[in-house]
């Protein structure tokens, strides 16, 4: 089971990959298999390809993340973090939580925000 450091530390490199529009390097945190719900209730990205892609499009809108407050570990195998996604003209709140695998990749991002998390 990876470290609550390890988690962490993946999830700072999530945030310093996105904000340097480097989609590639997010998705290499990810496991071959992942599965993404953004926001939870929607439909699931399954795969490394759709994860990538999806991040492609997401750095393409001129989005940047802030972190909110530290990322936090567990006690197991997932790590949460709260941010606010910075887009042209909105604001989206947000917290992912994220499962890792006994390698340490991500097998499962969940993103917690609905309509009332976003200010236009």
């Amino acid at each position: 089971m990876p470290s609550a450091e390890h988690m962490k530390k993946a999830l700072q490199a999530y945030i310093d990959h996105f904000n340097a529009g480097d989609a590639a390097a997010i998705s290499a945190l990810y496991a071959d298999d992942a599965v993404v719900e953004d926001p939870v209730g929607t439909p699931e990205l399954h795969g490394r390809a759709a994860i990538d892609e999806f991040y492609t499009n997401a750095i393409a809108s001129g989005a940047k993340l802030r972190l909110e407050a530290p990322i936090r570990g567990s006690h197991g195998n997932r790590a949460a973090m709260a941010f606010t996604v910075e887009m042209p003209g909105m604001l989206l709140r947000a917290i992912d939580v994220m499962t890792f695998d006994e390698d340490g990749l991500i097998v499962r991002m969940d993103a917690f925000w609905g309509p009332d998390d976003i200010e236009q």
